[in-house]
């Protein structure tokens, strides 16, 4: 082999590896600090709160895991879950990210949202791959965590 052969062949491999080191460092911090989601806001000259109806849910309640009985009034949406101290359902769970899921209104219907996490959502047995629908009663699964929307 010749000398600028061999160069390059290293050259490439020191390329390569700092690609891997790179981007372990970037997974790690997105874990640690979860990824930045833009905060929605109201369009103008509508009302931040909506009247409540009937068949509308009112607050997200945690029915299964370490974490049961923690319920979160509708009112304060979006609500972010995840392990972070920002999150308005603050779980305990080794299998949820710092930034795991939101939930939000939309028009009239409630959307349930990944925000990227290792572990993924589910809605039911369905892992979330895009905003979601949240129907009444539907069970969102986080980790080891089971959170409803009940009326």
């Amino acid at each position: 082999m010749g000398e600028l052969t061999l160069f390059l062949v290293r050259f490439a491999y020191l390329a390569i590896l700092w690609i891997f080191v790179l981007s372990a460092l970037s997974v790690i911090r997105s874990d640690m600090f979860g990824a930045r989601v833009p905060e929605p806001r109201p369009a103008k000259g509508k009302a931040a709160r909506q009247p409540r109806r009937r068949g509308v849910p009112t607050q997200a309640v945690v029915v299964e895991g370490g974490n049961r009985g923690i319920t979160v009034p509708l009112s304060e949406a979006p609500i972010l879950i995840g392990r972070g101290s920002d999150a308005a359902i603050k779980l305990d769970d080794d299998y949820v990210s710092t930034r795991h899921a939101r939930i939000a209104l939309s028009g009239d219907q409630w959307f349930v949202e990944d925000l990227g996490s290792t572990n993924g959502t589910y809605l039911g047995t369905v892992r979330l791959t895009q905003p979601t629908a949240l129907p009444l009663g539907a069970q969102v699964r986080v980790g080891k965590t089971i959170i409803e929307l009940r009326k």
